[in-house]
């Protein structure tokens, strides 16, 4: 014998299924919207920590540029320093030049023979005036200063004979070069 079933349990199957797919869409649907909100508030929170870091280093960025500026106003003080002291150290080491160069020259100044009357110095010229018994002297002298060091050249500007109480003399100007660093 052949048995029918006549109950729709297909049609009940299929309207179990379907709702159970309804089920989980809407369940997964919930679920999507849940990670949308999640995904939202956490990008809300990074953004805001950002900016907050943003924010402080701004702050430090214009503490550093202050300090920055305050480095650089030290450095030109310390060069500016540094040239003075560089300044103040030639001027040092050539303090006593002049004088030694002029305690020589008079050493080479012969004793009875030579008087000089005046000495003038402009940048590296020097100008030597002064009085001699006799050409010939005053020609010695300045042959003795061509050989002095720091006298590059020396120039005979003027002579001519100068009479003081009834004595003839040789008053002469020299030219005289010096040598860099005298």
């Amino acid at each position: 014998m052949i048995k029918i079933n006549l109950l729709p349990y297909r049609e009940k199957e299929k309207k179990e299924n379907l709702a159970r797919q309804v089920t989980i869409i809407a369940g997964l649907f919930v679920l999507f919207l849940l990670c949308l909100a999640w995904g939202y508030f956490y990008m809300f929170s990074q953004v805001k920590d950002l900016e907050e870091k943003l924010a402080d280093s701004q702050k430090t960025l214009k503490v550093l540029e202050a300090k920055v500026g305050d480095l650089e106003k030290f450095k030109k003080e310390k060069a500016d320093l540094q040239l003075k002291l560089g300044v103040i150290g030639t001027l040092e080491e050539n303090r006593l030049l002049p004088v030694k160069t002029l305690d020589d020259l008079s050493m080479l100044v012969p004793q009875q023979n030579i008087w000089l009357t005046k000495i003038t110095q402009v940048n590296d010229s020097l100008k030597l005036e002064g009085v001699g018994r006799d050409n010939i002297v005053a020609a010695d002298f300045m042959k003795t200063i061509e050989k002095f060091d720091p006298i590059q050249s020396v120039d005979l500007v003027s002579s001519k004979k100068l009479v003081i109480a009834d004595l003839t003399f040789q008053q002469f100007i020299f030219s005289c070069k010096m040598k860099k660093g005298f």
